[in-house]
């Protein structure tokens, strides 16, 4: 289907894309020292100051990556509770056969406005909420491991390949397909889930959140594992994600395509072909050891400040070889 924009769907379009451009220019400008810091506060001290400062930066991230994604659904909302002159007939008698307690309302522009902000409002909220649920559930296996093991390594290694293997099984799954279907299926997704008025609004934008939350939270799980905020990791789950949800009838194959990928990555990772790791975890293992295992502390977590300043990225990959060891900084 093919939409004609009208004035109104065009301010919307570009809004989106601004509010992203203007996302990724924000993400940029943070210091990754300071972003190792606070990530580290949040998993090892779980300090509300940390985690409300982690979600903001999350929520942010959220809206860089996923609005352009996001933007066909949010037109075609605008679209059937707001009508337009370039729509066409036959489009105009579907709007009216899938909502028509919503058409006497076409002409207030408020009510049009409240109901959009309200839908894409929800949609960030099931993503701010994701965020928090990824970071402390990944805190929990981490901080295990601040035990004063000499093979500490070895098991984020494990933890690491187990992660990308799931991840990667995950993306052949049935929910998988049927999560992704709503998603690059705007008309699909409101023929099934739609509800009116400014309830109607709340509650298909975290309808619409949790389809795609089913579709990409192993992207999300891998970035809080790699180093939440790397600009690398996030344009790359980035243009997957917008692969997936906007090439119709093949983003399934961008899905499996990427998972066999990850799969390969974990099968690699768990012998020891090639070590993942992030700036949060190494710096966790080294303030373990310095603490006899009784955890890191908060000195620890200030000083890895200056210990950071000197790393541009918060995640790099080491391919290791027998005698050798290559270091490529991401």
């Amino acid at each position: 289907m093919v939409l004609k924009l009208n004035k109104v769907q065009k301010i919307i379009l570009i809004f989106l894309i601004l509010t992203s451009a203007g996302s990724w220019l924000l993400l940029s400008r943070q210091s990754d020292a300071g972003n190792n810091n606070v990530m580290m506060r949040a998993m090892m001290l779980y300090d509300p100051l940390a985690i409300s400062l982690f979600t903001a930066s999350w929520t942010v991230g959220m809206a860089a990556m996923m609005f352009p994604a996001i933007t066909p659904m949010a037109l075609l909302y605008n679209r059937l509770i707001g009508g337009g002159d370039n729509t066409t007939q036959r489009q105009k008698q579907t709007d009216e056969n899938l909502m028509s307690e919503e058409k006497p309302k076409y002409n207030n522009k408020k009510s049009v406005s409240l109901k959009l902000t309200l839908f894409v409002t929800c949609y960030l909220v099931v993503w701010a909420l994701t965020g928090v649920a990824l970071l402390l559930g990944w805190s929990i296996p981490m901080n295990s491991l601040l035990d004063g093991n000499g093979k500490q390594q070895q098991l984020v290694d494990t933890i690491f390949g187990v992660v990308l293997i799931l991840s990667g099984l995950y993306q052949f799954s049935p929910l998988k397909t049927k999560c992704l279907g709503y998603c690059e299926s705007p008309m699909s997704f409101f023929m099934r889930r739609w509800r009116n008025g400014i309830w109607g609004a709340v509650r298909m934008g975290a309808y619409h959140g949790l389809y795609c939350l089913g579709c990409c939270w192993p992207y999300f799980l891998l970035m809080v594992a790699l180093g939440w905020m790397n600009l690398l990791w996030m344009g790359l789950f980035a243009a997957i994600i917008f692969g997936e949800k906007i090439w119709s009838r093949y983003g399934i194959w961008v899905a499996r395509i990427t998972g066999t990928g990850f799969v390969i990555t974990g099968l690699f990772t768990m012998v020891g072909i090639i070590t993942l790791q992030n700036n949060v975890t190494v710096n966790n293992m080294q303030g373990s050891s310095s603490s006899s295992g009784s955890g890191i502390s908060s000195e620890n977590i200030q000083d890895s400040k200056s210990n950071d300043s000197n790393m541009k990225g918060m995640s790099f990959i080491t391919v290791s070889h027998d005698s050798n060891e290559s270091h490529l900084t991401i």
